[in-house]
């Protein structure tokens, strides 16, 4: 990706954000990944759906009253005004899914880089709009498929790309939680309310939550599309409208012409007691099988035909540039959740300046995909678990 630099890349990138006050966790997630390597410097926002709240979680995060702004409309406006060398260079956007299209567009379309929340929308309309003003802007747009953001999925990348594991054959990737197998909605939970209702949370509920992560991952660690979804999403929960456990059939575009197709299996639940963040792959080819968990996110097992298995731990050798580059740590010093997403916003800083050989993110078109894919997997189930391909986005 090709970028104009809209600030000299010795400087820390002045950033805004959208949402992400007081009591919203995804905001503090947000906040530290973009200081973790000092790039960015947080100047200005509009934190909250209330202007009094936006201003009460500026003045807690230390920013200027002038610069807390009381709607993100206000705040385009505010920053618009400001000379080059005051406003913001980039926004952030972590506000419930509904909301968006509509910040991104205006934020893109105004000239400034854009990191968005994922999904990246709810509708594959809206998309395709996002999608053509990022590119006609010629600015940054990122979405924060953070889990990309991992030294060992970046090293299972490489393997796969060289070859290591022969054309693939099959992909089983999980997501699994249980902290929605009661109905907190009903209990006046905030993540959970916005969550599991429609019209903020989009068509997807667990399936667009935490399914989509799911999707970018297989993408990313293979390098395939998917062609086709086959899915039966359930809502579990009485009362809860929106899916709270999702089983999805993948088929995938054949890697090259003539090559058999790759398949797959998809899960994706926040109804299962005892599971936390429980994110894994298992990537199967002719030649091996590369396998990777969240909760264990150092190591990657390998496992070559007629070969013993091979545990292959972060800050090793061999892994790869990519891998190297997301390590900040010695082997034995664990890096995860927050280091992952601090890869993300570096690899955006590094694309902001001018510096993009190694600027490494996930895409307005990854988040467009991702919406592509939650579309065909609900209108899939809806019509009774047929095959379903995903709408193209350009």
């Amino acid at each position: 990706m090709t970028t104009t630099p809209s600030q000299p890349p010795h400087q820390r990138i002045r950033l805004g954000m959208i949402g992400g006050g007081s009591g919203a966790f995804i905001g503090a997630v947000h906040r530290v990944a973009a200081r973790l390597d000092d790039r960015y410097h947080l100047v200005a926002g509009c934190l909250a759906s209330t202007p009094e709240r936006s201003l009460a979680s500026g003045a807690e995060l230390g920013l200027d009253p002038a610069r807390t702004y009381p709607t993100w409309q206000t705040m385009l406006e505010g920053e618009r005004e400001l000379p080059p060398e005051r406003r913001i260079a980039a926004v952030s956007i972590v506000t419930p899914n509904h909301t968006h299209a509509a910040i991104a567009t205006a934020f893109t379309t105004a000239g400034f880089h854009v990191i968005c929340d994922k999904p990246l929308c709810n509708t594959v309309d809206e998309a395709r709009s996002l999608v053509a003003a990022a590119r006609n802007s010629g600015r940054v747009f990122a979405v924060t498929y953070n889990y990309s953001g991992y030294p060992m999925v970046r090293a299972a990348r490489t393997l796969v790309a060289e070859g290591r594991i022969g054309p693939i054959r099959k992909v089983v990737v999980e997501y699994n939680q249980g902290w929605l197998a009661t109905r907190l909605e009903a209990q006046g939970q905030k993540q959970a309310d916005w969550r599991t209702d429609p019209a903020r949370a989009g068509a997807g509920g667990a399936i667009g939550d935490i399914g989509t992560h799911a999707e970018h991952l297989a993408r990313c660690i293979t390098g395939l599309s998917i062609a086709s979804v086959c899915a039966d999403l359930t809502s579990f929960v009485p009362g809860r409208v929106l899916d709270d456990d999702a089983s999805v059939l993948l088929r995938f575009a054949p890697a090259s012409s003539g090559a058999p197709a790759a398949k797959g299996v998809l899960l994706a639940s926040q109804i299962m007691i005892g599971r936390e963040n429980d994110l894994s792959i298992r990537v199967h080819g002719e030649r091996g099988s590369l396998a990777w968990q969240q909760q264990d996110p150092d190591t990657l097992l390998l496992s070559l035909l007629d070969q013993p298995d091979a545990v292959l731990r972060r800050g090793q050798p061999g892994l790869g540039p990519a891998a190297a580059r997301a390590t900040r740590l010695p082997s034995g010093h664990p890096e995860a959740f927050l280091e992952a997403f601090a890869n993300i916003y570096t690899g955006v800083a590094d694309a902001i300046v001018g510096r993009t050989d190694h600027a490494e993110f996930p895409d307005v078109l990854d988040g467009a995909h991702g919406v592509a894919f939650i579309d065909a997997v609900v209108q899939s189930s809806y019509a009774g678990a047929v095959w379903s391909k995903p709408q193209d986005i350009l």
